[in-house]
């Protein structure tokens, strides 16, 4: 279960959580095992958008009309890098959210590639992923090689 600590490394939420312990001849994506996934995700959202709540209440508390062009720029210059920041949390919300319904509809945890466990150790690491370690070392290593 996730716990209450939170710390900021790195611009990435780290989001402390007891690993799950499969029980002898649990199956995988067991009901716990989903429970577990479902609620390691909901809790990422939610700091994701407690975050959006703060950038919001920041950028209305710090807007000013400062007389110094200089100033102004560098004004401007924070608020879009916030507003970058915000805007790659929002798209892993959308991912978060995609995920949440794969768990309902029982088919998370397998590779979109190749069809095999993804694992529970990965799934810990990085929740939203969908492919296994293999076929993401393939993915990366094509990715190079094309120079994308």
């Amino acid at each position: 279960m996730p716990t209450t600590k939170t710390t900021q490394t790195n611009n990435q939420l780290v989001r402390g959580f007891k690993p799950y312990e499969a029980t002898k001849g649990e199956e995988y994506m067991s009901e716990g095992m989903r429970a577990h996934f479902s609620s390691i995700l909901n809790q990422w959202k939610q700091e994701l958008m407690e975050e959006v709540d703060r950038t919001v209440h920041h950028m209305q508390d710090e807007a000013a009309n400062f007389p110094d062009p200089a100033d102004r720029a560098s004004q401007e210059e924070e608020f879009s890098l916030e507003l970058r920041a915000r805007d790659r949390e929002r798209k892993l919300i959308k991912k978060i959210d995609e995920t949440l319904q794969l768990i309902e509809d029982n088919e998370y945890g397998w590779c979109d590639s190749c069809g095999v466990e993804i694992g529970i150790r990965r799934l810990e690491a990085r929740p939203t992923a969908s492919l296994c370690i293999d076929c993401k070392t393939l993915a990366e290593i094509k990715e190079k090689q094309l120079g994308s």
